[in-house]
């Protein structure tokens, strides 16, 4: 479960939005690597238990889910930049 502490960003703010926009094509960006990070750790902490970890790979779905579609609402696609 995700601390109190952690901060729920924005997957797709202006900051996260000017480093994909100004990344190489190449590049891989994901803004919501640091979910995908906690997901593994509790994973790794809880050997490889993934009902201990639902809720971080919740947390990783909706930060994905959010992301996507604030791109789509920003004009920009899947595979554009």
């Amino acid at each position: 479960m995700p601390s109190q502490d952690e901060p729920s960003t924005d997957p797709w703010d202006k900051e996260t939005k000017r480093k994909f926009q100004n990344k190489s094509k190449s590049e891989f960006f994901d803004p919501c690597q640091e979910a995908a990070a906690r997901s593994i750790r509790c994973l790794n902490r809880n050997g490889g238990d993934r009902a201990m970890c639902t809720d971080y790979f919740e947390a990783y779905r909706a930060c994905k889910k959010e992301w996507i579609n604030k791109r789509k609402r920003d004009g920009g696609g899947l595979f554009n930049s």
